[in-house]
């Protein structure tokens, strides 16, 4: 297999305490050419930032048990744990107060699940990234 270039893939942290949806967004990240390290909730997510995963973007979902996406991105933002990784919520919480929330968090997107397939959420993410200063 050729890439264009010898860099190193771009790395996605999916933070989400659905395994289906885990499961489908890996296989369709890595079969679009990232790498993949996944969080089943928060404070795992959280865990692997905390010891030293740097992805190159965050997607993580809003209601997750014990520690929802919100505070997971405060916890980001407050310990600067990543501070060059971009942070996409990836939800089913469309409505307005809950986007505002998280554009209040500085996120980078926000992306509703119902309404987005897998292939729409990698180009997504794709786009965010190619802002990178």
């Amino acid at each position: 297999m050729t890439t264009e270039s010898s860099e190193k893939k771009q790395m996605v942290l999916l933070v989400d305490d659905d395994q289906f949806l885990l499961n489908m967004y890996t296989l369709k990240f890595k079969t679009s050419g990232f790498d993949v390290e996944v969080g089943n909730n928060a404070t795992a997510g959280l865990q692997k930032l905390r010891d030293g995963l740097i992805p190159d973007i965050i997607l993580c979902d809003l209601v997750m048990p014990g520690m929802d996406g919100l505070e997971l991105i405060k916890h980001i933002k407050e310990e600067k744990l990543t501070p060059s990784s971009k942070i996409v919520v990836l939800t089913n919480q469309g409505q307005t107060t809950d986007i505002e929330k998280a554009q209040s968090l500085g996120v980078d997107g926000y992306i509703v699940k119902a309404s987005t397939i897998p292939s729409e959420v990698v180009e997504e993410v794709r786009k965010i990234l190619s802002k990178k200063k």
